[in-house]
């Protein structure tokens, strides 16, 4: 019962969020420099100014802007993004094809940075001040610090071009044939290197963050009284300290979703992954504003709906938080 008061709050914060951001995003997009309907214009090949007139009236773009923003958020509410001025089909057909890459993308390699990060960080931390330990400190250092789409060429020049392990661009080759398992296999053989590119700087945060939060859990006292009862070292790491020292990665998840689809636009420009990164991409050069927006809105939502389950998953695991929201 408790978990649900916060989870109904959360929702509540989340609406008004999600609302306030809507507003910005279409602030930000339609005071920017030009005329969408000039764009529209130029990719029929020309307009006179009758027919420039018609098309802002057909796309709404003749309202004043406080009618625009109500109008959209009366048709998000719905869930009526509007329709694509370039790729002229509706931007939720558009959002929903172009989705599954996208959360294939950004799930698996927010997946592969927590685990792998994780478990490099408590590896450290049992010795500190190791090789080992140094070793991954430079290591995070170093991918924490490498502009992600400086990564994704490195290891597209290493792994395409001068060892052709893995494909250059795509989510899968036209050309393959077979069932379904030989299909998937393919599309995970065309994952492998914008996962990696997305996950490196991603997993550099969390291996240093765990780290940090397992040196202070084994420094508390009831770790020392675990140990002090002669309970066996994996025991009390891995079912004592690792359940309090995982809550601030948990936390970090959530906050780091934003930044994972942020990323993610620019590695699937890299690697022409079909998904929304790329589509922003192209609605951005295209001055395409409602698929934009449709995009931001979608990015939005993803994000809050992470936060949320963060906020539920911690509550979960450490009581003390759900008797500090009672």
């Amino acid at each position: 019962m408790q978990l649900l008061k916060i989870a109904l709050h959360r929702i509540g914060y989340g609406i008004v969020l999600m609302i306030a951001v809507l507003i910005l995003n279409f602030l930000l997009i339609h005071i920017a420099p030009g005329d969408p309907a000039d764009t529209i214009a130029g990719e029929m090949g020309g307009a006179t100014e009758e027919m420039l007139a018609q098309i802002r009236t057909i796309y709404g773009l003749d309202k004043s802007l406080p009618q625009q923003i109500c109008i959209y958020l009366g048709k998000a509410a719905r869930g009526n993004l509007g329709n694509s001025f370039f790729f002229d089909m509706p931007v939720t057909e558009l959002i929903l094809q172009r989705v599954p890459a996208t959360i294939l993308l950004v799930m698996s390699a927010l997946i592969l940075s927590v685990l792998m990060g994780t478990f490099m960080g408590i590896l450290s931390a049992q010795r500190p001040n190791s090789i080992f330990s140094h070793l991954i400190t430079v290591l995070s250092l170093i991918g924490y610090s490498a502009p992600v789409f400086w990564t994704g060429l490195m290891l597209l020049i290493l792994f395409s071009s001068v060892i052709p392990l893995f494909p250059t661009s795509g989510m899968y080759d036209v050309l393959v044939e077979g069932g379904f398992p030989i299909l998937q296999l393919d599309i995970l053989h065309h994952l492998v290197l914008p996962m990696l590119t997305l996950a490196i700087v991603h997993l550099a945060i969390y291996s240093r963050l765990s780290r940090a939060s397992m040196l202070d859990v084994m420094g508390s006292d009831y770790i020392r009284t675990a140990r002090a009862k002669g309970m066996s070292k994996r025991n009390v790491v891995y079912k004592q300290a690792l359940r309090n020292a995982v809550i601030p990665v948990i936390t970090m998840t959530g906050l780091q979703m934003s930044r994972m689809f942020a990323g993610a636009i620019l590695v699937e420009t890299v690697f022409s992954w079909p998904g929304l990164g790329q589509l922003a991409f192209e609605s951005i050069v295209r001055r395409d504003q409602p698929t934009l927006l449709g995009v931001l809105f979608f990015s939005t939502l993803i994000v809050i709906v992470m936060n949320i389950l963060t906020d539920l998953s911690y509550a979960w695991i450490d009581p003390r938080i759900r008797a500090e929201n009672k």
